[in-house]
């Protein structure tokens, strides 16, 4: 099986994305999982040029990594400064880091017109650099900047430059589709060229995705000859992006037979995938290939009856390959066969229970008319179906509640100081709880003060988490009469969960939503433990 080596930029490249901006705990957190998973080498950044990666690199050398190499990124030397006198070289060996990648301009008019100096000079920082940095002991790979555009413009110094940073010694020399704007049969043709004229050389490549072709492309150099593959985690990066390293990594292992990361570490692909959306505040689109919460979804109704027959039919590899798993989608496409699925995936056996499962289909698309959506709210969906089923209990019913937003100081449009406080009266059973909450915002004060009054009846409230918040107006054609549908995702031991809420005034869209998230989560804690199975499932 033929190994590729993995080149992760996600600290680098990927921090170059609009928007995300890592802590140096992050970097080193992201360090540690990427290690983990079988990353061969993990760029760090640019090692003095800012505080933050300075103390990147003095302390990644402490975390004692078990798989992965850390890269740092710097440039050649300057134009009419010798190697061994350049600062950033300097930085570079002084990081510590055991590889040092080193970006030169492959394409002539960047070379006259950026650089502002000669073709031949510019060989000759390039040479010296790698030369420079291989005498220190290092492992050097030589990004060649805009290389593919170079080649086109002027295919003779192009690979000049290549030559230069072969002949000096470079370990690894990662051909880069700067611009992304080429196609993959035009990656292919060059890379053949390329590699075909260097024998013995390893070759990496280095796409952006403004053609939407960077997965493809560096799919199209490994056809060709190339042996390492540079992209940072879920494709963030710089305009519309870099190479998606993990769909190329499962691309490898599950398409082309190579080797990657391995298929163990490869079922940890998802985990990896939503740990550095989540670390990077990036969130990932649910239709990610691969990792995605709808990668492996199934909506339509002739899906969903097929996929239980024959999964291969609707999905491209098993989800499990992947850390992923298969979900029945219910909507107003749904048929009888998605929503008997569904139901199962959630517990609940509607057919025994004796469920009109046609009427509670048509309860639910009559709710998705009104503008509710059960996709993403796993939770609102059982707990509707355990309606159906006569099984519903609520945990509590609501007397009131209040929320006061105050805001002491005026300062129009920059106002950072409001706060939020909510006072709710609820009842367990046959007693009264009175409670108050404060919070940044309404929601916020709202859940504080429901956890605070039913602590003491269901203490298992404290490890559920409100994780996120979004809200939408289904007809925005209506303007502020519109209804609002407010979706809550939640965390607890088992994992996440959708609950959703539709009013006119979002603040009750909200607390129905946030309502149905405690409720939902205290069913799965009864669930797991047994005690409610019976009462779900009569």
């Amino acid at each position: 099986m033929t190994k590729i080596r993995t080149y992760d930029s996600t600290l680098r490249d990927g921090e170059q994305c609009e928007g995300v901006s890592l802590s140096l705990e992050d970097k080193l957190n992201v360090v540690k999982r990427l290690d983990a998973f079988g990353v061969d080498v993990i760029e760090g950044g640019f090692p003095a040029s800012n505080p933050k990666d300075i103390a990147f690199f003095k302390r990644v050398a402490e975390l004692g990594l078990q798989h992965a190499k850390i890269a740092a990124f710097g440039n050649t030397c300057k134009k009419g400064v010798a190697a061994a006198e350049d600062p950033g070289l300097r930085d570079l060996l002084e990081s510590g880091a055991p590889v040092v990648t080193i970006v030169g301009k492959t394409w002539d008019e960047q070379v006259t017109r950026a650089l502002q100096t000669t073709l031949d000079e510019n060989l000759r920082m390039i040479s010296e650099s790698v030369a420079h940095l291989k005498a220190a002991g290092r492992e050097v790979v030589f990004d060649a900047e805009h290389f593919f555009d170079g080649f086109a413009a002027n295919r003779d110094y192009a690979l000049a430059c290549i030559r230069a940073a072969h002949e000096a010694g470079a370990d690894s020399i990662d051909l880069c589709e700067t611009n992304g704007g080429w196609l993959p049969f035009q990656v292919d043709d060059v890379v053949r060229q390329v590699v075909g004229a260097f024998p013995g050389q390893r070759f990496g490549i280095h796409c952006h995705n403004d053609s939407g072709c960077a997965v493809a492309n560096t799919l199209a150099a490994v056809r060709a000859g190339v042996s390492q593959v540079q992209g940072t985690c879920n494709g963030i990066g710089e305009r519309v992006g870099n190479t998606d390293l993990l769909t190329v990594i499962a691309d490898l292992e599950l398409k082309m037979g190579m080797e990657a990361v391995g298929a163990h570490n490869l079922e940890s692909l998802t985990e990896v995938s939503r740990y550095v959306a989540e670390a990077t505040a990036v969130p990932l689109s649910p239709h990610h290939p691969y990792t995605g919460t709808s990668a492996f979804a199934h909506k339509g109704g002739l899906h969903a009856s097929a996929i239980a027959r024959f999964p291969q039919a609707y999905e491209h590899t098993r989800p499990e390959n992947v850390g992923n798993s298969a979900r029945m989608v219910v909507s107003e496409l749904a048929g009888k066969a998605s929503l008997l699925q569904k139901a199962a995936s959630l517990g609940l056996d509607l057919e025994a229970a004796g469920v009109d499962v046609q009427a509670a289909l048509n309860d639910i698309k009559a709710r998705e008319a009104l503008g509710y959506t059960y996709e993403m709210a796993d939770g609102s969906l059982a707990l509707l179906m355990m309606r159906h089923a006569g099984t519903y209990q609520p945990a509590f019913t609501l007397e009131s509640f209040r929320v006061i937003v105050d805001d002491r100081e005026d300062t129009g449009a920059l106002a950072k100081d409001a706060a939020s406080e909510a006072v709710i009266k609820i009842h367990v059973g046959s007693e009264r709880f009175v409670a108050t909450g404060e919070g940044a915002g309404p929601v916020g004060a709202l859940d504080t003060a429901l956890r605070a009054a039913i602590a003491e009846s269901y203490p298992e409230v404290a490890g559920f988490e409100l994780v996120d918040y979004k809200v939408r107006l289904p007809d925005e054609s209506q303007g502020t009469d519109a209804l609002t549908r407010v979706t809550i995702t939640t965390t607890d031991e088992f994992g996440s969960f959708g609950t959703v809420g539709l009013s006119e005034n979002v603040i009750e869209a909200s607390w129905n939503a946030l309502v149905e998230s405690i409720e939902y989560g205290l069913v799965r804690k009864k669930l797991a433990s047994g005690s409610q199975k019976e009462d779900v499932h009569a």
